[in-house]
């Protein structure tokens, strides 16, 4: 029966020390960590933990936003352990799925969540329109990246001496944002 975590962050940027600091006095025995947005099930570090974990096991996160961003995922997630008896106890909800009421509780709490997530983008697009509608909202400033600079980071990329992290990191931008660039560039 091991004790394992899984740590999540969305960007580069924020740092995962605080959950991992909550998640110390569980006595882990094996950490899952990864800076990656939860917008789908495609993370390395989900997906490693998921086929680690064994009959006995339990996953220990801080809350449940760093498992996943829907209810459909969640509980996807949930059903997924389940199925392995994989026992999942979240921090910041005090709940865990080994008991009957932390089954229901998990259920209306994922719900919760994503009715919040989407009423917090409703609210952010009805911001955005009336500053646009009202001439304030000129949008992100695009970040310029000097072309011999991204020709020379580019060629390094095709020739797979760093990946695609590293090519971000070099021009001083971040992965959605090199996306981006390279998609403009077709690239």
């Amino acid at each position: 029966m091991a004790h394992i975590a899984y740590v999540r962050v969305s960007t580069e940027e924020q740092n995962e020390a605080r959950q991992i600091e909550a998640l110390e006095k569980r006595g882990i025995d094996k950490w899952f960590t990864e800076k990656i947005s939860a917008k789908d099930m495609n993370r390395p570090q989900l997906n490693a933990m998921l086929d680690y974990v064994r009959e006995g096991d339990t996953v220990y996160i801080h809350d449940f936003s760093r498992l996943a961003r829907s209810t459909k995922d969640l509980l996807e997630i949930v059903e997924f352990l389940q199925k392995k008896q994989v026992h999942l106890v979240s921090n910041k909800e005090n709940l865990d799925t080994s008991t009957p009421t932390g089954k229901l509780m998990l259920t209306m709490i994922a719900a919760i969540n994503e009715f919040e997530r989407q009423n917090l983008l409703d609210r952010q697009r009805e911001g955005v329109a009336i500053a646009k509608r009202e001439g304030k909202y000129k949008g992100r400033q695009v970040k310029q990246i000097d072309d011999a600079t991204f020709s020379a980071q580019y060629a390094r990329y095709t020739r797979r001496e760093i990946n695609k992290r590293q090519l971000a990191e070099a021009l001083s931008i971040s992965r959605p944002t090199l996306d981006k660039v390279l998609k403009d560039k077709g690239l």
